[in-house]
């Protein structure tokens, strides 16, 4: 749940139910139905998680002491564009519990090699999620070269286009 830009946890089995709060100066309280679920210290920390680790599904709670120097250890192993990819994601995600999966989780089911491989892709695409990874490697993306991208096309006011070349005498 979101309160003034952080996020506080509540059961994780009370996923996409309504719920209400109660904040005060100290504390967030959170209610289903007049009974409540959870409790918490007030943060003002922006974009940053409360979490009590009960409340967690257990394989983030297998996680949660991870830091993101073992995360990217672990991402290390399975190759430089996993380890990439990891970095991008811990940098943009406020839960690093739910980021790293992405290339850690795969490993045992598609291998190191093709997991890694998935993993660039996915950075080319700009698409690092769990999601996008899991979908590359069954389709099997990760084993055919990535497309080719364009030349950008550049925009500046001393570029003359094809237009200045096309005049007609005009001077």
């Amino acid at each position: 749940m979101e309160i003034a830009k952080h996020y506080y946890n509540v059961p994780h089995c009370l996923v996409h139910q309504k719920v209400e709060a109660r904040i005060t100066q100290k504390t967030v309280e959170i209610f289903l139905r007049g009974k409540r679920v959870a409790s918490h210290l007030r943060s003002t920390l922006p974009h940053r998680p409360t979490t009590i680790a009960e409340h967690m599904p257990s394989p983030h709670r297998r996680y949660r002491d991870w830091t993101h120097e073992r995360i990217r250890s672990e991402a290390t192993k399975v190759g430089p564009d996993a380890d990439n990819l990891i970095h991008v994601i811990l940098r943009s995600r406020p839960h690093p519990e739910q980021g790293f999966r992405s290339a850690l989780g795969l490993v045992k089911r598609y291998g190191q090699e093709r997991a890694d491989a998935a993993c660039a892709r996915a950075l080319v695409l700009n698409a690092p999620s769990y999601k996008s990874v899991a979908a590359i490697l069954k389709n099997g993306t990760d084993r055919t070269p990535p497309p080719a991208q364009a030349a950008p096309i550049l925009f500046h006011a001393n570029i003359r286009g094809h237009s200045y070349y096309n005049r007609s005498g005009e001077d």
